[in-house]
């Protein structure tokens, strides 16, 4: 053996007859129960950032359940990502002088395609590298054809059971990205702004949006407010355009801020949008998908609400309408993707009533039938999915599946076509305009987006030629998924779940569903985890996962969130080359509780390559002692019918070692992985090396078979953990003990776990 661990000698080696011998594939036997778990999909365009190597957790469970002799999937795949893949295309773009715009959709979609497949295997070379013993045999892509096919029936299960509508509805809207959002991908932020007091006439109101009060159909104020009594159902005067609008009562008006009064924007505001609803309101647009002002007055039509807001206030200190000013310290909301102001707009989407589909997950987690650990947790879960809204799963944007939806042009003449012509320019209008100027031949092929009103007929089923009037200008939905409708049926569209006929499932799904446990950051359980729960019960009546596995989330040494702004952000290739794939994992392992954050520092994997050091030097020194002329011949023998004197020592390691493997057991049981490697450290550094390895240097031949005994066992119980030197060491012991009973299995990973170890409680 070498003096040091030299894991850039090892690794690559070691993983590759792994995976060649089949050892990550397992074998289906009815009699057993399997142990499966579902890789949470990565982008499939992005390599791996640190937060990716935390799935360390679920390797160091499949690990585990292989050795305790279970068939064990741990099932890999790649996202393609909706929005997260076209914003970084999109950025690409501009670096070229070139926008989405400049594009047909299915051009552009076959860039986007293009730009992925040059980048689709980078992280799952990491994945390797650090030792993520996953099926690649079974990898799936979410842009797969039978997946896709899986995705458009369930949307069509949907529609049959009159759990999918269509509604025009305010949404979180980004105007630079071009699409919606739900609340959940909205991040919220303290800013700066001011309180603009403006004069309505017979009563005064604050906003912080004067730019759109030339949507305004109303103010309204609290049915408690004893001030508004006497003009109430009186008429306000909006200013600038001297538009009279009714004073409404409405219990949402806050009496404490502002004026106690709120002029009432339906089309750009989620409370004045629901307010105008009880009330039968009109809705008024005043700023279009673009982000630019329409249908105000002439010198603010066409400019960004920015810009529109400081003219707004200078036209009504012109008019005397603008009261007074005061500092606000508010919360706004932001895209996630491009951090820039969402503009609540109202948009025609795509709706799936959850609060049915609910039921059976909230059941299912108070009884227990699914498990939420840490417990902490199950409460948050509870109260978001017995208050859930209607899911908007559309999305403006190219890149994915489109939704299953075909509009006749020739019954919708209304709709709204934006398309390249032939000319390669862009054409935007009603199809009733630009029908008599455009072949539809030219409108089909460039096209970009269309925008259905509200009121518009559609088909579920693809035609050549319109059922009502025998047409065949028929044109397809160009929203597309919400990219976690399609992650959220992910455990039941890899393991082959067939939702028409779901007796012809795949063998697969039949086997391993449902699956063990589901591992994933936290602060996803409500964007993916309860929507693969929802769709889960939904269609095969089970829950997707039995346990829910909240890891934690790795910032930096000085407790950051890592972001690329910061240029706080760890690259695990850069680690691992340096440090070793062992390192790493074991670093964002040791002494971490589920669910918190772990401050990763340079220091602690440098402790954690020490570590793996010293279970070689341990190994080593009792491998020097192996080496003898004819280890086939005497070794073998020797510790068969060895009649050695086991001294205090001897007894004590062996306790030692014994009390180790109960309480590493009992801690992964309950999902103590911090813990559980903390106990094998200090018994394998502190005990074993300094202290025993220390006692036997004057019986080393003596003590061989409690040495071999306690260094095998250790390397079972590390192996989880660290299985690339783990691995090595085992390897390089079987070509000296050949006939030696613990290094009979041909690979560690296969390796029985050590006796009386109890069997996991999922």
């Amino acid at each position: 053996m070498d003096k040091r661990w030299q894991p850039e000698k090892f690794e690559a080696e070691i993983y590759r007859k792994w995976e060649s011998s089949g050892y990550f594939t397992p074998k289906k036997d009815p009699k057993k129960k399997p142990f499966t778990i579902i890789l949470p999909l990565p982008n499939a365009n992005d390599p791996m950032h640190i937060g990716h190597a935390m799935f360390t957790i679920q390797d160091i469970l499949c690990r585990r359940h292989r050795m305790m002799a279970e068939p064990v999937l741990w099932l890999p795949g790649g996202d393609h990502a909706g929005i997260e893949t076209q914003f970084v295309f999109e950025k690409k773009l501009q670096k070229q002088g070139q926008s989405r715009f400049d594009y047909d959709r299915k051009t552009l979609y076959k860039m986007i395609w293009d730009f992925v497949e040059e980048n689709r295997k980078i992280n799952q070379f990491q994945m390797k590298d650090l030792g993520f013993s996953l099926d690649w045999s079974r990898y799936r892509y979410s842009l797969e054809p039978e997946i896709i096919k899986q995705v458009l029936a369930t949307f069509k299960k949907l529609h049959q059971d009159g759990l999918l509508y269509r509604a025009e509805r305010i949404v979180n809207y980004c105007t630079h990205c071009g699409t919606a959002f739900s609340d959940l991908e909205v991040d919220h932020v303290e800013k700066d702004g001011f309180l603009y007091y403006l004069d309505y006439g017979p009563i005064q109101i604050a906003t912080t949006r004067p730019e759109t009060i030339f949507a305004d159909v109303a103010v309204a104020v609290s049915p408690k407010d004893k001030k508004y009594k006497k003009i109430a159902c009186q008429k306000a005067i909006v200013p600038l355009i001297n538009k009279e609008v009714p004073i409404i009562a409405d219990e949402l008006v806050e009496r404490d801020f502002g004026t106690g009064a709120l002029k009432i924007t339906p089309a750009h505001d989620a409370t004045d949008f629901e307010i105008g609803q009880k009330h039968g309101l009109p809705i008024i647009s005043c700023i279009e998908l673009s982000g630019k002002m329409i249908n105000t007055i002439k010198e603010i039509d066409g400019l960004y609400p920015k810009q529109a807001r400081q003219k707004t206030i200078d036209l009504l200190k012109k008019e005397n309408k603008l009261i007074k000013t005061e500092p606000l310290r508010h919360t706004v909301g932001i895209c996630y993707r491009c951090k820039n102001l969402i503009e609540p707009l109202p948009v025609p989407q795509w709706y799936v009533k959850t609060k049915p589909l609910s039921e059976a997950v909230i059941k299912s987690v108070k009884t227990k039938e699914t498990k939420i650990f840490p417990p902490r947790f199950k409460k948050v879960f509870l109260d978001w999915m017995e208050n859930i809204r209607d899911w908007n799963i559309s999305r403006q944007i190219v890149w994915g599946p489109q939704i299953p939806a075909w509009y006749c042009l020739d019954c919708n003449p209304e709709i709204q076509i934006n398309f390249i012509d032939s000319k390669g320019v862009l054409v935007s209008g009603k199809y009733s305009e630009i029908k008599d100027k455009y072949r539809f031949e030219e409108i089909e092929s460039g096209l970009q987006t269309l925008n259905a009103p509200i009121e518009a007929e559609y088909s579920i089923e693809k035609s050549k030629t319109c059922k009502k009037c025998g047409q065949g200008h028929i044109l397809q939905e160009t929203d597309t998924f919400d990219t976690w409708f399609l992650s959220g049926q992910w455990p039941l569209t890899t393991l082959g779940f067939n939702v028409e006929n779901p007796e012809k499932s795949s063998p697969d799904f039949k086997y391993f569903y449902p699956t063990s446990v589901m591992d994933t950051l936290w602060d996803i359980l409500f964007f993916w985890v309860g929507r693969m729960m929802i769709f889960g019960f939904y269609l095969t009546g089970k829950t997707p996962f039995e346990l829910v596995h909240l890891h934690a989330k790795v910032v930096d040494e000085k407790g950051q969130k890592m972001s690329k702004s910061k240029g706080n952000v760890v690259n695990p290739t850069e680690i691992y080359q340096k440090y070793g794939a062992d390192a790493l994992r074991m670093a964002l392992i040791y002494g971490v509780a589920p669910a918190s954050n772990i401050a990763l520092s340079e220091k602690k994997i440098e402790a954690m390559r020490n570590f793996c050091n010293k279970i070689w030097n341990a190994a080593r020194f009792i491998f020097i002692n192996l080496e003898i002329p004819n280890p086939k011949s005497q070794i073998s023998n020797k510790f068969q019918n060895s009649k050695f004197k086991i001294r205090k020592e001897d007894r004590e390691i062996l306790k030692l070692l014994r009390k180790t493997i109960n309480s590493v057991n009992k801690n992964l049981d309950e999902y103590r992985f911090g813990q559980a490697l903390e106990e094998i450290y200090q018994f394998f550094w502190h005990y074993f090396c300094d202290l025993y390895i220390e006692a036997t240097k004057n019986r080393k031949e003596e003590a061989l078979p409690v040495l071999l005994e306690v260094l095998i066992t250790s390397l079972k119980l590390l192996h989880p953990f660290a299985p690339f030197v783990t691995e090595s060491i085992y390897q390089q012991f079987k070509k000296v003990l050949p006939n030696y009973q613990l290094t009979k299995p041909e690979a560690l990973m296969i390796a029985l776990w050590p006796e009386g170890i109890s069997t996991s409680k999922h």
